[in-house]
């Protein structure tokens, strides 16, 4: 027998196992399983309602409410796919987002209300406009919501799996837009479906796990958790917005077990100065991703939480996990090794298949010291971009999926991103990794956070240059900060010298931007190919 893979069997399976189980807390609200299927078929019964051309694109402009997370199976119920947008893009971003996939609904909650009604008139395909709650706006007052009108409809769709294509289109994420324009990712039925699975297994995630949805859920599903939670009937809580108090208080409030973090978020945590007045002792496992990590910083999350911490790493275009930094068990690793092992890239998940390559797509040894880049194959890997064509090509040369990011591999396996291929600084024609200068700079006790950018030089062609945020109680030079590079780097690798700032420029997902951070160094210079 041969059943369609398809992410929708989830939460049928949450319904029929854990119906009377609550499945999902947004503030005040809560909700069983049971009701969350049928808030999720009241939703794909609207659409219908609609008369939607099959696959039409259906946006969703939202915090972290339980709104979006209904959204993740009601849209694809309704034979739509689901586009989630990063609520930190500008006006024009969002313009040429919901034009580029011709989006036909837009669902928006009410404090974007202003930017909605800026880039109307300029909307190529959307009909129909929702607001997710009640608002103010003058132009809006008067719009449908959505409470309202899932309430004038059934709960119950009659959806038949093996009608399901599983290579169809069933979600469409754009990408950071970090390093250059964003691009639509489109990932299938099987390649959700299958990518829930094997995440489930390699994370480890069990019915009475309580996830923290702390990772924006228009970030590739937040590391796929509205897939893989539903799955085994864990318990989704929500987080309009990261905020050190609020984790607190609902990581105390609802005994959460597991929540995931950026770097820039764990830094804020274990800098948040109440925190040790909050029970935390239901946290078993604490994921961080998004860019690398620092040793010592998995050894205070470790500390603090008293629970287990470990790196991850992935991007929109695998949905999203490749690798996890679990140590294993056999290398008997000490404290400090195991915390260094915790804090790297990581090895595969079950299902993906993951090599280094160099500049001619020949396999590199796993030497720890060969650096090439990271290409892989498996179930999660995208069908392409939205209609890049040339550039799906491109990804996909030699049949695996071409990462952009620089890596080494151990000889147990492990891989090490060094950095992200264009941010590779070359200087006088030695590669330098912007990641092993950034370690270097946050292994100083008085820095915050801190990105390293190439900068013009006259002489090299580029020099590293540090960017700091200092700890609100700290005090640091940068003759201070150089002279603690010198003692940690090779000569050639030390940063030029060291601005400071009062805070680095963050995307939605908390990722530095530093394509915005090199830009005024490069003003009026010739632009850097790699």
């Amino acid at each position: 027998m041969k059943v369609p893979l398809t992410q929708i069997r989830f939460l049928y399976r949450a319904r029929d196992q854990f119906g009377k189980k609550v499945g999902v807390v947004d503030g005040e609200q809560s909700w069983t399983y049971e009701q969350y299927f049928q808030r999720c078929h009241s939703l794909a019964n609207l659409l219908l309602s609609w008369k939607l051309d099959p696959f039409s694109r259906v946006a969703f402009l939202s915090y972290n409410t339980h709104h979006l997370l209904e959204a993740y199976y009601g849209v694809v119920l309704a034979n739509c796919i689901f586009l989630p947008l990063n609520i930190r893009l500008s006006a024009q971003d969002f313009r040429f987002i919901l034009n580029d996939c011709e989006a036909q609904c837009l669902f928006f909650h009410p404090d974007f209300a202003p930017i909605v009604e800026e880039i109307r008139p300029h909307l190529k395909a959307v009909k129909q406009f929702v607001l997710l709650e009640p608002g103010t706006h003058p132009h809006w007052s008067e719009a449908e919501v959505y409470d309202q009108l899932l309430d004038q409809q059934p709960d119950e769709v009659d959806f038949d799996f093996s009608q399901v294509n599983e290579d169809t289109v069933a979600e469409l994420f754009y990408t950071s837009g970090t390093t250059a324009q964003t691009k639509g990712v489109m990932l299938t039925h099987r390649n959700l479906y299958l990518h829930a699975l094997e995440a489930a297994i390699a994370v480890g995630i069990k019915e009475s796990d309580v996830q923290l949805h702390t990772i924006p859920l228009f970030h590739v599903n937040g590391w796929g958790t509205p897939q893989y939670v539903t799955c085994v009937g864990g318990q989704h809580i929500m987080l309009k917005q990261f905020e050190p108090q609020q984790v607190f208080e609902q990581i105390q409030r609802h005994k959460v077990t597991r929540f995931s973090l950026v770097p820039t978020m764990a830094i804020a945590l274990m800098n948040y100065p109440d925190r040790q007045k909050y029970d935390v002792s239901s946290i078993g496992k604490i994921m961080v991703g998004g860019a690398a990590a620092h040793p010592d910083l998995v050894r205070q999350v470790e500390q603090a939480f008293q629970c287990e911490c470990l790196a991850g790493y992935g991007l929109t275009e695998t949905s999203p996990i490749l690798t996890l930094a679990s140590p294993k068990t056999y290398l008997k690793a000490d404290q400090d090794r195991r915390c260094e092992i915790q804090a790297m890239t990581g090895y595969p998940i079950p299902g993906v298949e993951l090599r280094i390559w160099d500049e001619k797509d020949r396999d590199l040894p796993w030497d720890g010291a060969s650096m090439g880049e990271i290409v892989v194959r498996g179930d999660m890997v995208m069908k392409g971009y939205w209609k890049r064509p040339q550039e799906t090509e491109e990804a996909f040369r030699g049949e695996w999926f071409h990462t952009g990011d620089m890596a080494t591999v151990s000889p147990e396996g492990y891989v090490l991103i060094q950095d992200r291929k264009k941010d590779i600084i070359i200087s006088g024609g030695e590669n330098i990794s912007s990641l092993e200068v950034e370690k270097a700079l946050l292994a100083h006790p008085a820095v915050l956070e801190c990105a390293v950018i190439p900068v013009p030089h006259p002489t090299w062609g580029e020099a590293p240059r540090g960017l700091v945020v200092v700890k609100p109680d700290q005090q640091i030079t940068e003759e201070e900060l150089l002279e603690h590079c010198k003692e940690h780097l090779a000569g050639f690798k030390v940063p030029q010298g060291v601005d400071f700032f009062d805070s680095l420029p963050k995307g939605g997902t908390g990722k530095i931007l530093k394509r915005e951070l090199r830009e005024p160094y490069w003003k009026g210079q010739p632009k850097r190919v790699h």
